[in-house]
């Protein structure tokens, strides 16, 4: 349990974080729970989702899972569907799920380009989309979508990841626009280097990797998944009742420096 939570911050109300059976996702899956909500977390691997839910239960929180795969729209519909009306209303969805790996442009093949591009951007789309739809009919609710910094100032190695990540802020600020008037927020959040299994194996693979990668954080040191978690919990919460269509970057400065995740980088 986050230390920082706020009991009962999130009593009555229910959340759906996708990619929640590790990193991120699971942390902020926990801070949902922590802060009184119910929370729903939704992914591909149930043996995962399940560990994040006993987790949460073992502490007193209320949670359950939904196996589907986000680019599946069909699936998507009738999982999300099934959130709502099993607890009866849907008041914030996390878009967590998502898939990267560092290659040269050159190299990077029309499938790779595809499978990262249909979970991050096609899986963001179709979550917010079956989600909004509740969201609009209750008059409230609020969506936050996990991007990174090279969206917008690029970085070599991630040109599938980067187009995607730069298409779901361009669909987070137009349908801020689109469903301000009629009670939906939606935000990004940005982090960067942050200490999980699966950043490690795509970002930082070796010793040497990491080095880099840590030389590169002004603040001289990776994010906990709890402290993203933190800042989701802010952007989806009350608090931030009057922000939409931000991005909040949670990297210890890295970006106003530059990344460093592959040795091709290292040139004069």
């Amino acid at each position: 349990m986050n230390r920082q939570a706020q009991p009962g911050e999130f009593a009555g109300r229910t959340a759906l974080v996708t990619g929640g059976g590790s990193g991120i996702g699971r942390a902020v899956a926990r801070r949902w729970a922590a802060g009184g909500g119910h929370v729903t977390v939704l992914g591909r691997r149930p043996e995962a989702l399940a560990e994040t839910v006993r987790l949460i239960e073992a502490v007193g929180g209320s949670a359950d899972l939904v196996t589907c795969d986000v680019r599946d729209a069909d699936a998507v519909d009738a999982a999300v569907d099934r959130v709502a009306e099993r607890q009866g209303r849907l008041d914030a969805l996390v878009n967590n799920a998502a898939g990267n790996f560092v290659v040269p442009a050159e190299n990077l093949s029309p499938r790779g380009w595809k499978a990262v591009v249909d979970i991050v951007l096609n899986g963001t789309f179709h979550c917010t989309r079956a989600a909004a739809r509740h969201m609009l009919a209750q008059g409230s609710g609020s969506v936050l979508s996990v991007i990174a910094g090279y969206a917008w100032h690029g970085h070599p190695g991630t040109v599938h990841s980067a187009a995607a990540k730069a298409g779901v802020l361009a669909m987070t600020r137009t349908l801020a626009v689109e469903w301000a008037a009629r009670g939906v927020r939606l935000n990004c959040i940005a982090p960067g280097p942050t200490e999980t299994e699966g950043a490690a194996a795509a970002l930082w693979p070796d010793a040497a990797a990491r080095t880099r990668v840590l030389g590169s954080v002004p603040a001289g040191r990776f994010a906990t998944p709890e402290e993203v978690a933190e800042t989701a919990a802010f952007l989806v919460g009350d608090r931030a009742a009057y922000i939409t269509g931000e991005v909040l970057v949670v990297d210890g400065g890295q970006w106003l420096g530059k990344a460093v995740y592959t040795a091709a980088q290292d040139t004069p």
